[in-house]
């Protein structure tokens, strides 16, 4: 019958086929492609290990500046080889701290964080900074920011500090202020958390453009 056929020709087709890889992989083509294909990878690892990496938005924790859905650049070259300092307004990139960590797990009972998930916030305090949330409004040094990206015009509905930033953390908050999870609830990030900045958004067409620029 028909399925009997096709195995039987399956089954012949087979030893043609390892026959032509064969010979491809012998002739000097062959090698040249393997050559270039390897080549190829090894550049695209090394890019997305050292330079830049794709990752996407999840919530609506930095909403508006970056929306559900995004799909973004992260650079990571300036911190790691070129030792660039974290300014004020970066956009960070981060794997959970400890605090945070400890926080999901004795507040909200536990977590669903998958082995290597990101996080997205923005920087609004650096180490040997005073911070405060006071009013709705957040002040760094005791003087008010003039903070343009965040959702709610009237500030965030909660007080937090003052505090100081600790040697070799920053401070991290959501655009989204009263729906994030982020330093005002866990404190402060260690800066050897941060995996990059955050550049640019390239996904969808109509949202590409960078988000670096305050």
């Amino acid at each position: 019958d028909g399925d009997a056929a096709d195995e039987y020709n399956n089954r012949n087709n087979k030893p043609e086929i390892l026959s032509r890889l064969r010979t491809w992989l012998d002739s000097a083509e062959g090698r040249e492609d393997i050559i270039t294909y390897g080549i190829s990878v090894a550049i695209a690892v090394l890019l997305r290990t050292f330079v830049v990496e794709p990752r996407y938005i999840p919530s609506t924790s930095m909403y508006p500046t970056f929306q559900i859905g995004d799909q973004l650049m992260v650079e990571k070259i300036s911190g790691a080889w070129f030792k660039r300092r974290l300014s004020r307004g970066d956009v960070v990139i981060f794997s959970p701290p400890q605090s945070m960590i400890d926080v999901m797990e004795n507040e909200y009972g536990g977590h669903d964080m998958k082995r290597g998930e990101a996080l997205i916030k923005r920087v609004v305090a650096l180490e040997g900074d005073q911070v405060q949330v006071k009013r709705g409004k957040l002040y760094v040094n005791h003087e008010e920011q003039r903070e343009t990206y965040t959702k709610e015009p009237n500030g965030a509905n909660y007080k937090f500090g003052p505090v100081f930033v600790p040697k070799d953390n920053v401070l991290v908050l959501g655009d989204n202020r009263n729906e994030s999870l982020d330093g005002h609830i866990w404190g402060c990030l260690p800066v050897d958390k941060v995996i990059g900045r955050a550049m640019l958004v390239y996904w969808p067409p109509w949202r590409a453009g960078r988000k670096d620029k305050l």
